[in-house]
This record gives C-alpha cells, sequence and structure tokens, in this order.
C-alpha cells in the first residue's frame, strides 16, 4: 500500500499516464464481460421498457434472476458465497452497462451495492452464507434502508430505536424509513437504528418479519420501474446474530459503502450519457431541417460534441478510479475473517476520488440528457422518444448517494483532515506555491502547463480559505462548494489528458487523435472557467491589499493561450453524427 498513490495525491504530484488505467486497457475478459452485460441490457431490459415503467409483476425478479444466471448479481460477492468475485474494473463495466438500463439500474444497483456490500464487507461468515449467494442469484432481493423523513443527509440523526430483549435473544425496532429502493419486494434489508437511542448500529432484518411493513409506492418523477417506498418497523423482532458489525459502528458501515456506491453511480451515468447521446446523434443524422440534416448545423455539432467530450472525461476520471481501487485491492490481504474491513478501509482510501466522480459523473449527464431533448425539439418532450424518459430518470443521480452539495463539501474536508493527519501535504505545497509565484509568471505551455495551473489555481484559493477561517472553514458552504469545484475539474482535465497521452504512446498519434482532441477542448474550454471561479472566491476571502495580492499571484499562474475549441470542437462533431454514438 505504500507504493500506492494518496487519495487527493494527485493535485501535488505528477502522474505518468502509463500509471493508470483506461477503457484501452481493457483485458479480452473485460471486453467478454461488456459484452455480456450490455447484451443482457439490450435483449431483457429494453425491450420489456415499458412494462418495467408499468411496475408489470413479477418482471423485476425475474430481470434480476436472469442478471443472476450471467453472474452480474455477484461480481463483488466471493465463490464461496455463490458470487463470482470478479475484480473492480469488471464491476465498473457491469455498472456502466447497466447506466442504459434506466429504472432496473437503481433496482440491480441497489441489489448488488448498498442493497449486499455491508453483508459483503462487514458480515460474519454466518450472515454471509446465509443471504449473499440469494442476493447473486437474484433469487433474493436486497435492499438498504438509511434514510429517515425527518434526517435526509443527516444519517446519524436518525431515530429508529433499537431495544435488546430481556433475554438477549433479539432487538426490537421501532421507527420509519423512506425513500427505499426495492422496498416492495424486499428480502434482505440492511437497517439502520440507534441501540438504547445513542449507539448507531447496522442490523440485517428478513423482509418477512412480523411488524415491518412497507407504504405506497411513491409518485416518482422518473426511475419508475423501480420500487420506492417508505418502510414501517413496528416492534420487530431481529435475531442478536442479525446485528451487523459492531455496537455503535453503524456509522462506518453506512459511510464505507456510501464510497463504492458512489462511484458505481457514476459509472452508471457514463452508460446512461452514452445512451443519451446515441438517441440525439440518430436523431440528429434522421431529421432534416431546410432540406439538411440538423447534425451538420453549428449549434447542433457543438451540442453533440461537448455531450461527448463530457462523456470521455467522465469515463477517463471512472476508469482511473477503478484501476486505483483495483490496485489497492491487490495490495491487501483480505483472506482473513475481516477481510471485508479490510477491503472497505482500502477503498476509504479514495473516499475524495469516489465523490469528484459522483459530482462530475452525474451533472454530465444532466448535461448529456438535457441537450439531448433540446437536439430533438418538440419530441424530446414527448413520451413517444425515449429521450423524455432520460431526462426524467437521470434527475435523480444528483441526489442519490449523498446529494452532490454534501459530496462536494466532502472534498475539502477530507483534505483538511488529511492533511491534520500528516497523511497529504496540503499546507507544505501551498508555501511551495507561494514561492514559485514569487519567482514571477510562470508561463503554461501546452495542455499539460494548463493542467497544473488548474491545480495550482486549486491551492491558491485553498490556501486563502485556510488563512482566513483556518478550521472553520467547512463552515463556510460557499467557499467549500468553489474549493471542491476547482479540485474536481483538476482531476477532470488530468484524468483526460494521461488518458490521451497514453493513447498516443501505445496507438500513435493518428489513432489518438479523437481522444486528443476531446482532451484538449475540455481543457482549453475549462481553464478560463476555473480562473474566473478563483477570481470570485478568492474576492470573498480578502480584500484591500491582500485581496490585490491574491488576484495579483492568480494572473500570474493563469498567463497562457489556449487553442482554437470551435475547431476541435466540429471535429469531434463530425467523428460522433459519422457513426451516430459516442466513439474514442
Amino acid at each position: 500500500m505504500s507504493n500506492l498513490p494518496k487519495g487527493g495525491s494527485f493535485l501535488f504530484s505528477q502522474t505518468n499516464p502509463q500509471d493508470i488505467f483506461t477503457p484501452e486497457d481493457f483485458s479480452l475478459e473485460h471486453k467478454m464481460i461488456y459484452r455480456t452485460a450490455a447484451g443482457f441490457v439490450t435483449d431483457k431490459v429494453l425491450t420489456q421498457m415499458d412494462e418495467l415503467e408499468a411496475k408489470k409483476e413479477g418482471l423485476i425478479r425475474e430481470l434480476l434472476e436472469a442478471a443472476g444466471e450471467l453472474g452480474l448479481n455477484g461480481a463483488d460477492i466471493s465463490d464461496e458465497y455463490g458470487g463470482m468475485e470478479m475484480d473492480k474494473i469488471s464491476t465498473t463495466i457491469i455498472a456502466e452497462c447497466m447506466g442504459r438500463s434506466g429504472s432496473f439500474a437503481m433496482t440491480q444497483g441497489g441489489q448488488t451495492g448498498i442493497g449486499s456490500m455491508p453483508i459483503v464487507m462487514f458480515g460474519t461468515h454466518e450472515q454471509k452464507k446465509k443471504y449473499l449467494p440469494g442476493i447473486a442469484s437474484g433469487k433474493k432481493v436486497g435492499a438498504y434502508a438509511l434514510t429517515e423523513p425527518g434526517a435526509g443527509s443527516d444519517a446519524l440523526s436518525a431515530k429508529t430505536r433499537a431495544e435488546l430483549s430481556s433475554d438477549g435473544k433479539y432487538y426490537v425496532l421501532n421507527g420509519t424509513k423512506q425513500f427505499i429502493t426495492n422496498s416492495a419486494m424486499g428480502d434482505i434489508f440492511i437497517v439502520y437504528a440507534k441501540i438504547d437511542g445513542d449507539k448507531f448500529t447496522a442490523f440485517i432484518v428478513d423482509g418477512n418479519s412480523e411488524g415491518l411493513t412497507t407504504g405506497a409506492e411513491e409518485k416518482k418523477m422518473g426511475i419508475k420501474g423501480s420500487s420506492t417506498r417508505s418502510v414501517i418497523l413496528e416492534d420487530v423482532k431481529v435475531p442478536a446474530q442479525n446485528l451487523l458489525y459492531e455496537i455503535g459502528k453503524g456509522h462506518v458501515v453506512a459511510f464505507n459503502i456510501l464510497n463504492l456506491g458512489r462511484y458505481k453511480l457514476a459509472a452508471n451515468s457514463v452508460g446512461n450519457a452514452k445512451y443519451a447521446l446515441e438517441l440525439a446523434a440518430t436523431y440528429a443524422n434522421e431529421r432534416k431541417q431546410f432540406g439538411t440534416p440538423i447534425a451538420e448545423f453549428g449549434l447542433i455539432k457543438e451540442k453533440l460534441a461537448t455531450m461527448a467530450i463530457k462523456i470521455y472525461v467522465t469515463e477517463s476520471m471512472v476508469y482511473r478510479t477503478g484501476g486505483l481501487l483495483e490496485n489497492m485491492m491487490n495490495s491487501l490481504d483480505t483472506s482473513g475473517e475481516d477481510g471485508g474491513q479490510v477491503a472497505a478501509k482500502g477503498i476509504e482510501e479514495y473516499a475524495l476520488e469516489c465523490s469528484m466522480n459522483k459530482v462530475f459523473a452525474t451533472e454530465a449527464l444532466a448535461y448529456a440528457v438535457d441537450e439531448g431533448v433540446q437536439i430533438h425539439g418538440g419530441y424530446g418532450f414527448s413520451a413517444e422518444y425515449t429521450i423524455e424518459r432520460l431526462y426524467r430518470d437521470a434527475r435523480i443521480y444528483r441526489i442519490f448517494e449523498g446529494t452532490n452539495e454534501i459530496n462536494r463539501t466532502i472534498i475539502p474536508v477530507t483534505l483538511m483532515r488529511r492533511e491534520a493527519k500528516g497523511d497529504l501535504p496540503l499546507i507544505e505545497q501551498i508555501t511551495k506555491l507561494h514561492e514559485k509565484i514569487a519567482g514571477g509568471n510562470i508561463l503554461r505551455e501546452g495542455e499539460e502547463g494548463l493542467v497544473q495551473a488548474a491545480k495550482d489555481i486549486f491551492l491558491l484559493t485553498m490556501g486563502a480559505g485556510i488563512q482566513k477561517y483556518g478550521k472553520n472553514l467547512p463552515k463556510h458552504q460557499e467557499i467549500i462548494g468553489s474549493l471542491a469545484d476547482l479540485a474536481i475539474q483538476a482531476f477532470a482535465m488530468e484524468s483526460a489528458w494521461l488518458r490521451a497521452q497514453k493513447a498516443v504512446v501505445n496507438q500513435g498519434e493518428a489513432n489518438a487523435r479523437l481522444k486528443l482532441n476531446m482532451a484538449m477542448a475540455y481543457i482549453n474550454s475549462t481553464i478560463g472557467i476555473l480562473e474566473y471561479t478563483a477570481r470570485e472566491t478568492l474576492t470573498a476571502l480578502a480584500e484591500g491589499e491582500q485581496l490585490t495580492y491574491l488576484l495579483e499571484n492568480l494572473k500570474k499562474i493563469t498567463h497562457f493561450s489556449i487553442r482554437n475549441t470551435v475547431a476541435l470542437r466540429q471535429e469531434i462533431a463530425f467523428a460522433i453524427s459519422k457513426v451516430g454514438k459516442y466513439i474514442v
């Protein structure tokens, strides 16, 4: 583990392009898994989407079992418990492919992620043996009951209570959970409750337990095919052996599971956004106005290109992070009884990257479906066209697995905590930046220089925030949000550029041209936005001579020239229109 990069360390160091994982590195097995998962979604799910959206009785279970037969539900589960135990790239591929499946992605994600990973990582051998085979096969449906009506993002303020019986054989649970995916058909619920009113703890609760009932289906904007209900617990008796992990350590279970959940939701977003682009590009090629396919109009080209660029950047971030997670898993000894907890601790190292992926990917998806509707014109607003459903379904992504606002606050706060523990040299790097700036203007040459400029913009602004507010910086969410955006964009720009550079070396510049164009277009069109964000944030952090000093420093580290991004986008749009879908 000592040789692996620390989470967040990309801000302070250079990364060799050959050290990151990209989709171009898929093995033959990865490609086979991709074909299997994509084929399942195309053949089994999309062909029954109307029935799925109408909640046809028994269809969800039928699809889950079909996915189970292909091994798609057990990717994270050991073969000892009926799973396939695939690597993190394979699980990412499955999540990406499931992104195209609309509301089924939420059902299957609840099954394979938050509904089962608490048991995979924190369960005892007996708990795993009892519950995981059914989840892997799809014969049992898993659900995750954390959210409560009054708690929302503040999960630890939950009011659900658990009281130990006088004979110590079971806990009695009382409370209400809200917005619980898979609740209508849930066989296994991961429920969080406070023992004695204060010890936040996780439990495995059987769906047929006496006293466990569900409310009516929520009438949702999107993902209509998935079940979302409240779960009511009235004197539900849970065997003591179904307590998950340790008393009072429910937050450890919850937060570790959310890291993976956020990452997989980002992968879902990649698949969903690719589908939106495919629909938009196909329609733009077929739809004629004034005798010309609208794909040939400049503003439509710009939309198609920007959609493709955002997908490329997101895909680069997601698989780079997947490579980090896989390398982490390979460095750990997870053979013992506490192997799941060891794995969870390892994944936690990249909690910051998981949050970055979640925010960027879900907002890239939002852009893709929105412009997808726009390209369809009035037809995009019609339920007869698939893009209308994608638009509605995508809205929940920015809320699931911790809102994007919550995830933004996590990023700078995590960096500050790791600096305080001596894990990251945040203050040291801020000091070094000021010393470098003192030497005069720093000329940024090429995209590599602009990527470094993005990192320096973040460090300069973060330093100003720490100087003004110190440990109280997290209380100022407008500042924290801007700092998070600067850090996210630095990771996004670097991931896109490293992937393109790796492709140039491995495939040749001609074959990597489209990747290069996408990376260059994104970096050059984003750097100015980061400069403005920093200027606005610094103005909120300082005044007078101090502000003048900071703005002069900002100017010194953003001394750059940019490329013709209009020409780059035109070339990208041509490539996308030619094949009618995302291509790199």
